[in-house]
């Protein structure tokens, strides 16, 4: 790989014309795009001009730099834009569906990928909030996710091809290890003490490292890595997952759990277990039509790590606002880590 070329929005139009995606004499709008935390976002909006690109069209560019975008401390490979793109392009032929964007352009010296815009979908955790029925969105992400794992479980040579180690750990980090361990997250006095409590507890740390040890086995089937509800937009024709930088090979019950742990979290926090509880009963069903075969335990048990360090990990997330909210769903995030229900009669518990 040759020297990086750092896109910024002084240089952005003329890169994508060099490419052939914007038209001579188009006039074009750069803007930000999404969260930005990991890789470099900008959603581009062009009309106009003459020739090949010519006309109303918009799309999103990502480049990944060796520092992550929003929390430059952590360096880390940017192969990952690269895993993102052998994930979309290995897995598009399983997406029965459309869940997948689409890719207009990949360019692998400069680390970036082109892709589809999707503005004016709603992302999958604001509709959670407001309750909104989900049932039939989060059928058809589990239904990808079991044809995905059941393609992919057989395919030996899949691991060198998604040695993404750096991603994964960094990520499988912040899940399993930092919050279990004395840190300095911001959190309230009250939410403080049951983390403290929560990491003294020797059993609990115990069965999280061995979950995160099971999550490290290079072994399985290809997994996105991150099916969590703000890389989901929900456009009219059906929910779109976004940002596979963490894509490996592993425990394919990582995926499902953590959608899961997204279905069901906001009613959890609102004290409503039943809340979700359809959508999670519909994504179990719906993964395991499509031939996925994980045990909804194994699942649930990672759904409940992902609500632990969505409570008092680095992510936390709008839902935990209240101290009542966030320590209801440690409750269910501990119960579900110490003895995860076998099935979706259990979600409502």
């Amino acid at each position: 790989m040759g020297a990086q070329l750092h896109l910024s929005e002084e240089n952005l139009l003329d890169y994508l014309r060099g490419l052939g995606l914007l038209a001579p004499g188009a006039r074009a709008a750069v803007e930000k795009a999404g969260d930005g935390n990991i890789n470099w976002v900008r959603r581009v909006r062009a009309q106009g001009g003459a020739g090949p690109g010519a006309g109303a069209r918009s799309f999103v560019v990502k480049q990944a730099r060796p520092a992550l975008e929003r929390f430059p401390e952590y360096r880390v490979s940017t192969d990952r834009i690269l895993f993102e793109h052998r994930y979309l392009e290995r897995t598009r032929p399983l997406d029965a569906d459309s869940v997948l964007p689409a890719v207009y352009r990949f360019d692998l010296e400069n680390r970036v990928l082109v892709l589809e815009d999707l503005s004016g979908a709603e992302r999958m955790d604001r509709a959670l909030a407001r309750g909104a029925d989900l049932v039939s969105a989060a059928a058809r992400l589990a239904a990808f996710l079991g044809r995905v794992h059941a393609a992919t479980g057989e395919d030996t040579g899949l691991a060198n091809a998604f040695a993404n180690d750096a991603m994964r750990r960094l990520h499988g980090d912040h899940i399993f290890a930092l919050p279990l361990r004395p840190n300095d997250f911001p959190l309230s006095p009250a939410v403080a003490a049951r983390a403290a409590a929560l990491q003294a507890d020797a059993e609990l740390v115990r069965i999280a490292d061995a979950a995160y040890a099971r999550y490290l086995e290079p072994r399985g089937a290809l997994v996105h890595g991150d099916v969590q509800a703000g890389n989901v937009l929900l456009p009219a024709a059906g929910p779109k997952l976004l940002d596979a930088e963490i894509a490996h090979v592993g425990d394919p019950a990582f995926d499902l759990g953590t959608l899961l742990a997204h279905l069901l979290l906001p009613g959890a926090a609102a004290g409503r277990p039943e809340a979700g509880a359809g959508a999670a009963a519909a994504a179990l069903d719906a993964y395991r039509a499509a031939g996925g075969e994980c045990a909804p335990a194994d699942a649930l048990r990672y759904a409940g790590l992902e609500l632990l360090r969505r409570t008092i990990g680095a992510a936390r997330v709008a839902a935990l606002e209240s101290d009542e909210a966030s320590l209801a769903v440690l409750e269910r995030a501990v119960a579900w880590i110490r003895r995860p229900p076998s099935g979706a009669r259990g979600l409502r518990d």
